[in-house]
């Protein structure tokens, strides 16, 4: 969404609630996505934190890619080597050069003392090595160490202003070193900057450091100035692209899913995190997954849902509870989130080196499509995740137990959108076991456990697509959104920072609820116009438009659309346009809740991008494009 952007523009929608939606609803005859950096898959590699937090040091890091090429892991693609935080010593006075902590990463101290502290040999080496490497930073004044972290001998050293080490007032100075001289192709930028640091915490008071006021509530996105974070943010994309003019690198984005990045990460950087911080729990795995499982529409190749690193190897997903570890890389694998390792690989069992080497999970999380696993069933118990290819022809699909009883599971050929009645080849990517589902097939599941099988067989949509298959293909440019919501079906578990049952208990946060869904309305309800269900299409709210990629492969589009039966029933009327490359091709009249679903069939015969709007006085209703899809 652009319309936080100024507050001239915000005051002028005040006086005129039309007047913004139809200027933002004008075709754009072009794909628009973000599409800088090279993160075409999600990122593959090992980050320090989970293993270390900030008792990192060169050995350590050197341990894990050494390990990372023994195992034959960087051939699968984990090539990332990503320092997190703790490297820096403090920020240099004279100039604000950033000056690294050369006790625990010695090749950074150069041979002439008076010479800058380098990470250049460093760099140099995991790139010999066939690696890439990642360096992390805050997008404040102070990194989260210094809030969070105090016991640790790694912390910035000096006055408040050496002790500045974040990004804000050196984002171009920064961002030089770190890719142009010193060689990284990958950065993390955290939020605690922007967040714990004001004036009147006591923390600021007792260590000296320069306060922020805080641009971030994350208990309150009311409280939080969306457009601020994300003009910080945008300002270090801006200047990353600068300094890497081949676009080799990665931008990740670490807000831990507030300031509404859900409508505006996949615009500015190549990852952005759903949720708070990962902990080795099963129920803190459930929170991350929840905030980015339903988000299909927002990811795609390039952009990409983070629910944080991965925690295998660590408490309930260690080498005793690898039902467990297998089902927390199944889900990430399946939802195309990055795979960051976070484990000492140096002293890594085999039983976990075969988790994160599964190659066909791998391939999975890595196909070219980059379409994100879409949530064909869904209970507190059971859910059920499938993933089209880019092939096309082959499915992945996990079933997944969420919960501690074992549980009986049908899985069907509509789940699937492959043929009924006609054989399909499950195979089963723990175990290589293969079955065959006609119509439907059974399956038992152990507490927690999550069964992955790649489908191969016959489409149900044999001529084309179902747009709800190519979330990937898939730019929603503006989702309708006039108030942001925290998303009440993101998992809440006892806090995980100490365990504590005070106060009221977690709160919902993520600011998703509503946003553009995959065979779901935006909150959550089956697709149905006037009473007709709809097993598949893209619900999403008035006064939206999504760019489809069709890339003249396709000569129809068709839709069944109309006012959700779980929209507003006030009689307020919803105009569907489609346009290809720009040009109009199709529009029904103003339809209203009651209405039959009315069809769109449009020519589309070389278009490039298909553009699809609802239009409506009306902020927020639900409207359905019911059975969207491609032809050839």
């Amino acid at each position: 969404m652009k319309r936080f952007i100024i507050a001239a523009a915000a005051a002028a929608l005040l006086m005129a609630p039309g007047a913004w939606a139809q200027d933002s609803l004008k075709p754009a005859g072009k794909w628009t996505a973000h599409q800088a950096g090279n993160a075409a898959t999600p990122p593959m590699g090992w980050n320090s934190w989970n293993a270390f937090r900030t008792e990192v040091d060169e050995a350590k890091v050197m341990g894990a890619a050494q390990k990372l090429v023994d195992t034959g892991l960087a051939k699968l693609g984990y090539r990332y080597v990503n320092i997190d935080d703790g490297w820096w010593l403090k920020r240099r006075k004279s100039d604000g050069r950033m000056v690294i902590r050369t006790q625990i990463f010695p090749s950074a101290q150069p041979k002439n003392k008076k010479a800058d502290t380098t990470f250049r040999p460093f760099t140099d080496k995991l790139h010999s090595m066939g690696l890439k490497a990642g360096i992390y930073s805050d997008a404040g004044y102070n990194a989260c160490s210094q809030a969070y972290d105090l016991h640790s001998p790694n912390l910035p050293e000096g006055d408040t202003a050496e002790r500045s080490v974040g990004l804000y007032g050196h984002v171009d100075q920064d961002i030089a070193l770190y890719f142009k001289e010193w060689g990284f192709d990958y950065i993390k930028v955290d939020a605690c900057g922007l967040n714990v640091y004001g004036p009147d915490r006591e923390i600021v008071a007792k260590y000296q450091y320069q306060p922020f006021p805080p641009l971030i509530d994350s208990q309150s996105i009311g409280r939080t100035d969306v457009a601020k974070v994300k003009a910080i943010y945008s300002d270090i994309g801006a200047a990353i692209a600068k300094h890497n003019p081949d676009g080799d690198y990665v931008f990740s984005i670490c807000n831990w899913g507030t300031s509404d990045v859900r409508s505006w990460g996949n615009e500015v950087g190549n990852l952005w995190r759903t949720s708070g911080d990962i902990t080795p729990t099963w129920s803190r795995m459930l929170h991350t997954f929840d905030s980015a499982s339903t988000r299909a529409l927002y990811a795609r190749p390039g952009a990409w849902n983070d629910p944080d690193m991965l925690f295998v190897g660590h408490g309930d997903f260690d080498a005793n509870h690898l039902t467990e570890a297998k089902s927390h890389f199944s889900l990430w694998a399946m939802i195309n989130a990055p795979l960051l390792i976070g484990y000492d690989l140096r002293d890594a069992p085999q039983s976990l080196i075969d988790i994160w080497g599964n190659a066909g999970l791998v391939r999975v999380n890595q196909d070219s499509g980059g379409n994100q696993a879409v949530l064909v069933h869904d209970t507190d118990d059971v859910q059920i995740f499938v993933k089209t290819l880019s092939d096309s022809n082959t499915k992945a699909v996990a079933i997944f137990n969420r919960g501690v009883a074992d549980a009986e599971v049908t899985l069907t050929a509509e789940h699937l959108k492959l043929a009924d009645g006609q054989d399909i080849k499950l195979t089963n990517l723990w175990t290589g076991e293969m079955t065959i589902l006609s119509t439907e097939a059974p399956f038992k599941l152990k507490a927690r456990e999550t069964l992955v099988f790649e489908a191969a067989g016959p489409r149900a949509l044999a001529n084309g697509m179902y747009l709800s298959e190519i979330p990937g293909r898939i730019h929603v440019a503006e989702d309708g959104i006039v108030v942001r919501k925290p998303d009440p079906t993101v998992h809440q578990m006892i806090s995980p920072w100490g365990g504590s049952t005070r106060g009221p208990g977690e709160r919902p946060s993520y600011a998703g609820w509503g946003g553009a869904q995959a065979d779901s309305t935006p909150y959550g309800q089956v697709l149905q116009i006037s009473g007709q269900k709809f097993g598949s299409g893209i619900g999403v709210l008035s006064n939206s438009r999504m760019e489809v990629k069709a890339g003249k492969a396709f000569t129809r589009f068709e839709a069944s659309v109309g006012v959700d039966d779980s929209g507003r029933t006030d009689g307020q009327g919803v105009k569907f346009i489609v346009y290809g490359d720009g040009r109009k091709l199709g529009e029904t009249g103003e339809l209203v809740y009651g209405t039959a679903a009315v069809a769109l069939s449009v020519d589309i015969t070389g278009v490039e991008v298909v553009e699809l709007v609802a239009k409506s006085a009306t902020e927020e209703q639900v409207v359905t494009w019911g059975d969207a899809k491609l032809l050839k």
